[in-house]
């Protein structure tokens, strides 16, 4: 169970961690705790499930990154998650994961490759392909346009909901 102190230390964190060479201890002073008090509570929330993973998000466009393609592949259910192992396994690949299909749209296995121009990012997904033997399956290839968010979820506080 979570009490008002993690709830405060979760929306402290929600924002991301502060970039410093002691985030918990900067992130203990705004909730008013001890760094070793901010690394058990957020320890013991990821042990309970409520933190499911905390990770960077790479603002990969401000580092030249400016070609990304999400390809959505219609594979049998039954392959999907040797084949998505395989396609994880690649550095270029930065999510890969499978979503349910729907009768106007056929894929279940989704993969993100990031390149600083459009070849490159073609190039990795022909090696993809032939490395994983994936030249039989039909695939869409999602060029984005656009950056509108690059976050991660925020929740907002129950205390606050009423107020």
């Amino acid at each position: 169970m979570i009490d008002t102190r993690d709830r405060q230390l979760l929306e402290h964190i929600q924002l991301g961690l502060p970039v410093c060479p002691k985030p918990y201890l900067e992130i203990g002073r705004h909730c008013d705790m001890p760094e070793a008090e901010v690394i058990e509570r957020l320890t013991r929330l990821k042990q309970q499930g409520l933190i499911k993973r905390m990770g960077v998000i790479v603002k990969h466009r401000q580092l030249g990154y400016r070609a990304n393609a999400m390809v959505v592949w219609n594979v049998p259910d039954h392959l999907v998650k040797q084949l998505g192992g395989h396609i994880s396994r690649f550095s270029f690949v930065t999510l890969c994961y499978q979503r349910p299909r729907y009768p106007e749209w056929p894929y279940n296995l989704y993969c993100m490759i990031h390149g600083k121009d459009k070849a490159t990012v073609l190039n990795q997904l022909d090696q993809l392909v032939d490395a994983c033997g994936l030249s039989g399956f039909d695939k869409d290839i999602l060029f984005s346009n656009r950056c509108f968010k690059q976050r991660g979820a925020l929740y907002k506080n129950p205390a606050l909901a009423n107020g």
